[in-house]
């Protein structure tokens, strides 16, 4: 009885001779999925009394042997079974520590395909996925179907491929293209995207993305429409970094040897800008943790080199790729308790692709017991490829030597064998004790639930960006109070912040050696509370960190892992402000805005019941035109207080709420 309750409250169906159509609602039942395979299998999502999408055309093409499985124009069977999936999740390294989760499942039977379709349906969002069930041997997915028709011509924010000639070639950083999806780019889009639904926001993503190709966009009218990378047949070479690149592919885009779970396809829907980051879809979605024993994995700040070019000064030696340069690293490090040093590009020869020998310049275990010394280890920069290819000998040579982990790069796909090699490192290094840093690949789809020892993320426009980009190319601050809504719901990005030479949007200029950022120092600062990023950079020199050593200790007393988080006020596109606490019950606070000038009056109802000591970095009052002007002020507080606080143009903030 209680199961048919349960099936008449959150699943209706109807039947009639062209076809059948199934309701399915979220647990509060404002959200309605309706399953059709009146015309094709497609669905609507309704969020109230408001009609989203119209319809969304779903479907996979599936070859086996000689039978043709053409999902799209599956008809479903019977009544679909839907449970309610009640879960307390465990989420080391996540934005938060651990949630309660809930959302009805429903497994929809495809008549005579050997498939089903299921669906989870959550307060904040509709994911779908098909399942192979009775398969018989090897097969192929010629293609995937999902055209989405919006019920209106809404505003999107699409991040575009940075190469057209090869559009699924590239590291997933791009800035958004934001206009009505008519008047869209006939380019690729790539993951995470966002529409305006006006009553709500949908962003789409996916999870549980695992030996299958990532999903791309392409907006046509008021529909996007998915494309994927084609399974790669034949690959070269890059002599610089012996970086692998796709030269030619097969005629469908995955190849599979057994039954299988397919990836989720999230819509995360949202009526408030604030509520964007609440939503915990894509970890949820994600199969879980495979490693258990998460106790070796040190999330920490990392003292960077590549992002500064190396270019300290005030020394006795020549600064480079060398001992004494990533000594002095070291040295800054451990005075100011930052836990790691990373050896980017250039430690090993690039064009070799031989990790296992470092060049004449480098003595490794030197420098690893002289940061043993000082508490501080060394993590390792990578290409993909060429650290798959010898893996093994590499993690056990380096896991001997007490290197900690690395940073892999330059991945710049996504298709089949690519996610395949980026959860075949994940699980070797997983083994061996190594965590990871993720660089030029897809946006996170859940791996980092599945393998945690995988800390961070890059897939944004990130600081690098500021080496290069001429004045008026790029709006960084947009940027940086858009890509927090969008980006972050689905993992953690390595931003690479902490920039100290900064400056307002008229002084700004490229400079690849001494690069200055956009905004104020603020605004720099407040990434590390604004962001989530649990191994991230202080991507400026150590020596222009000592010239700034209020504003540095400031930053390494941050902690790099936080219990949990909230958006508490902020409008996409405009500013940001976001609350974090940590274990032993004190808060932080960081704030940023867009090239706008702005007043916020800070209500601090959100702490509990006590006095907190607050130290508050705030933009100086001539920050407007020197943008490294900044104030600090100390003093003490509780629930009933506000703080006004006054942000810059190209502005920030960042409190620190100590318990007393």
């Amino acid at each position: 009885m209680k199961k048919l309750l349960i099936i008449l409250l959150f699943c209706t169906i109807l039947s009639t001779s062209a076809g059948a159509q199934v309701s399915i609602y979220s647990p509060n039942k404002q959200i309605k999925v309706e399953l059709s395979d009146r015309n094709g299998l497609s669905f609507s999502v309704t969020d109230g009394s408001s009609l989203l999408i119209k319809s969304a055309t779903i479907g996979l093409d599936i070859k086996a042997g000689s039978k043709q499985i053409d999902l799209s124009q599956a008809k479903m069977a019977g009544k679909p079974t839907i449970k309610v999936v009640n879960s307390d999740i465990t989420a080391p390294f996540y934005r938060q520590a651990s949630y309660h989760t809930t959302y009805n499942h429903a497994v929809v039977k495809l008549n005579g395909t050997g498939a089903n379709l299921e669906f989870a349906v959550f307060d904040e969002g509709v994911a779908y996925r098909f399942v192979t069930k009775s398969i018989k041997g090897e097969y192929t997915i010629e293609s995937e179907t999902s055209d989405i028709l919006f019920a209106e011509d809404y505003l999107s924010y699409l991040p575009f491929t940075t190469n057209p000639q090869k559009p699924e070639a590239m590291a997933f950083q791009a800035t958004y293209n934001v206009a009505p999806l008519t008047q869209q780019k006939d380019l690729l889009a790539f993951l995470p995207l966002t529409i305006d639904c006006r009553t709500a926001k949908i962003t789409i993503m996916e999870s549980d993305l695992e030996a299958y190709p990532g999903m791309f966009f392409q907006a046509e009218g008021m529909s996007l429409k998915a494309r994927f990378p084609r399974y790669p047949r034949t690959t070269d070479f890059y002599q610089w970094r012996k970086q692998q690149y796709v030269t030619s592919t097969e005629n469908y885009i995955s190849r599979q040897s057994t039954n299988r779970t397919f990836p989720w396809r999230i819509l995360a829907i949202s009526h408030k800008d604030t509520e964007m980051l609440d939503n915990n879809m894509v970890y949820t979605l994600a199969s879980p943790n495979r490693i258990s024993d998460t106790s070796w994995i040190r999330p920490g700040k990392v003292a960077w080199d590549w992002w500064n070019d190396r270019s300290i000064s005030g020394i006795d030696f020549q600064a480079g790729i060398n001992d004494a340069t990533y000594k002095y690293y070291i040295d800054f490090a451990s005075k100011y308790g930052l836990e790691y040093v990373i050896l980017d590009e250039g430690w090993y020869v690039p064009s070799s692709g031989d990790l296992l020998t470092t060049i004449p310049e480098i003595n490794l275990p030197e420098l690893v017991e002289y940061g043993k010394k000082k508490n501080v280890k060394l993590i390792l920069w990578c290409v993909f490829n060429c650290f798959d290819s010898n893996i093994d000998a590499i993690c056990e040579h380096y896991g001997k030597m007490g290197i900690a982990g690395f940073k892999v790069d330059f991945l710049d796909r996504n298709d089949q064998t690519g996610v395949e090699m980026a959860y075949r490192i994940a699980d070797k290094c997983a083994r061996y004790h190594m965590l990871l840093d993720y660089h030029g690949i897809y946006a996170p789809t859940g791996i980092n639930r599945t393998y945690p020892n995988v800390v961070n993320f890059e897939a944004v426009f990130g600081m690098e960006e500021a080496k290069w980009t001429k004045q008026g190319e790029q709006d960084m601050p947009l940027y940086d109070v858009t890509f927090p809504y969008i980006r972050l719901q689905c993992g953690y990005t390595d931003f690479t912040p902490g920039g100290f030479r900064n400056a307002t949007s008229k002084d700004f200029q490229p400079v690849y050696s001494n690069p200055m950022t956009m905004g104020t120092r603020c605004h720099q600062i407040a990434h590390y509370i604004v962001h989530d990023s649990p191994l991230t950079m202080l991507a400026d020199n150590p020596t222009i960190y000592e010239k700034e050593s209020e504003c540095t200790r400031f930053v390494a007393s941050l902690p790099s892992l936080y219990k949990s988080m909230k958006v508490i006020d902020g409008v996409m596109g405009k500013y940001i402000v976001t609350v974090r606490t940590d274990n032993a019950g004190n808060f932080y606070v960081g704030g940023e805005t867009n090239w706008e000038a702005r007043d916020l009056n800070l209500d601090l109802g959100f702490l509990p019941a006590g006095r907190f000591k607050a130290e508050i970095i705030t933009d100086g009052i001539n920050a407007d035109k020197v943008a490294t002007d900044y104030r600090i002020e100390r003093k003490n507080v509780d629930s009933t207080d506000q703080l006004p606080i006054r942000l810059a143009s190209g502005g920030g903030f960042a409190i620190k709420l100590i318990k007393q």
